[in-house]
């Protein structure tokens, strides 16, 4: 669910007591509560703790983030689950990115800094995303015969993907374009899957396991490497 624009993760337990974590590196909020306590009553207690909830994050997020990859000649780098080469090769126009045989590679300026060089593989992965996401959603809208509302893509540090139960928006995480393809159909589908089941328990992964089998197993590939993992 999302309160105050931040985007929370609810799991019911066997405890007594309500749990709020909020994660590093990137300010996730995950709330552990009773299974017996109803949808009203966790949006209201995670309202009651929302100034301490963003003091929390606030000092997460200004702590120094990991710069990751120093994107120069050599590094691997992953496009749908295919391990890459990176080449850069100097380049006056502007800056292009393209899968060439086993490389990827990056055309661009000789002086062009890192973080800008970055700003270009994302900018990549972005619209591979943008350029298959579509179809697949449209395709599963069918199957499912519910409609998404909107979808965006941003990069996240802890979670695949969200559902906007409320909005009916999703959001798909920019790393996915990294993994197998079957992994982002896993995704596209399980958040689908919120407009019927808001949370994971015994009814979601029923729905799962009818409109998508063999699910588990795409989902164990697509978290047998950590999202940051470059």
């Amino acid at each position: 669910m999302t309160i105050a624009g931040i985007e929370i993760d609810v799991v019911y337990k066997d405890v007594k007591n309500f749990n709020i974590r909020v994660g590093l590196p990137s300010g996730s909020v995950r709330v552990s509560v009773p299974k017996w306590v109803s949808e009203a009553e966790v949006c209201d207690a995670i309202k009651r703790r929302m100034p301490w909830i963003k003091q929390q994050r606030e000092r997460i997020l200004a702590a120094p983030q990991p710069s990751g990859f120093d994107l120069v000649d050599g590094e691997i780098h992953y496009a749908w689950g295919v391990p890459l080469t990176l080449k850069v090769i100097d380049y006056d126009r502007r800056a292009v990115v393209e899968i060439d045989g086993g490389y990827l590679v990056l055309y661009a300026k000789a002086n062009t800094s890192t973080q800008k060089r970055r700003e270009y593989l994302d900018r990549w992965y972005r619209d591979e995303l943008r350029s298959v996401l579509p179809e697949l959603i449209a395709k599963w809208e069918r199957q499912l015969r519910v409609s998404v509302s909107h979808w965006k893509l941003r990069r996240m540090k802890t979670r695949w993907g969200s559902c906007n139960c409320e909005t009916r928006q999703l959001t798909f995480n920019t790393e996915l374009a990294k993994r197998p393809p079957e992994c982002l159909k896993y995704v596209v589908v399980h958040e689908m899957m919120h407009y019927f089941e808001r949370n994971h328990g015994k009814d979601f992964k029923s729905r799962m396991d009818v409109v998508l089998p063999g699910w588990r197993s795409r989902k164990a590939l697509l978290n047998s490497v950590p999202i940051d993992f470059e």
